[in-house]
């Protein structure tokens, strides 16, 4: 991962939170301990963060305390020739004329190229993802009713009453934070309740996450595995995950992702 890229997700992680350690930010970008602790002290220096102890803080730390989970600004660095495969492929089952259900993520978001051209009905609780497609397309684009966490860029709301019950969806397009055998993770309380108003709209639900999902847990659970009618993901994903959904009677799309941006990404010639 290059310099540049490493201090745009360091930056975006310490924007909603008071403080990011070194280890965390090791975790969420591969590198080094000592490559980190270089990154944190250049942009000391360049008065763009605070260093402190073990870690960094946001030179105007937030307030209020959004919901859990990454910055959209961090997450959409990640694994992106991954996450652009992946929404291509998931573009290719949508027809003109579908009403379909897309659900914020960075993955997700990767659609939004692909849909340009598109005529269809798309209710979605992603800003960014509404945003966009307002401007680039043609699509009927509605949201649900609520306030907009703009560290995710979703609209959600804690009430019942929004348009999302009286939408029919054919197929439901989400992200996840994490796979495992027991179902379907998510990182927060709000995000859990959102979501199964969405996915009770949907006739089938359509899981975009590339293979490293399948490495991460939460403790909270979406739904269980067997709910989901189709998983794609990347090329990366190991033999026992694609054995896992197999197992649970769900539909693998594996998908190559464009070696190009592949090697880009990792710094690679």
């Amino acid at each position: 991962m290059h310099e540049i890229e490493r201090q745009r997700i360091i930056l975006g992680e310490i924007a909603d939170r008071p403080v990011v350690t070194v280890a965390q930010l090791v975790e969420l970008t591969g590198a080094s301990e000592a490559t980190i602790r270089r990154d944190i002290n250049a942009l000391h220096q360049d008065g763009k963060l605070h260093k402190v102890r073990g870690g960094a803080e946001a030179l105007h730390p937030p307030q209020l305390v959004g919901i859990g989970g990454r910055h959209f600004s961090v997450s959409e660095q990640m694994n992106v020739a991954q996450k652009r495969a992946i929404a291509k492929a998931a573009v290719d089952l949508c027809e003109d004329g579908d009403s379909i259900i897309i659900n914020g993520g960075t993955t997700t978001f990767q659609m939004v190229d692909h849909l340009a051209s598109r005529r269809m009905q798309i209710l979605t609780n992603s800003f960014a993802i509404a945003e966009t497609l307002v401007h680039t397309s043609k699509n009927t684009i509605i949201l649900p009713g609520g306030a907009v966490y703009r560290e995710q860029s979703l609209i959600l709301s804690p009430f019942e009453n929004d348009v999302t019950r009286n939408f029919y969806a054919r197929r439901m397009f989400m992200s996840a934070q994490g796979v495992s055998p027991i179902g379907i993770m998510e990182g927060d309380p709000l995000l859990i309740q959102a979501e199964q108003k969405l996915i009770n709209q949907a006739e089938e639900l359509i899981l975009l996450v590339d293979s490293t999902k399948f490495e991460r847990r939460s403790s909270l659970i979406l739904c269980a595995l067997d709910r989901v009618a189709m998983i794609i993901t990347d090329n990366g994903i190991k033999n026992r995950d694609a054995k896992l959904i197999g197992e649970a009677g769900v539909r693998l799309l594996v998908v190559e992702p464009d070696q190009n941006e592949v090697s880009e990404a990792m710094g690679t010639p």
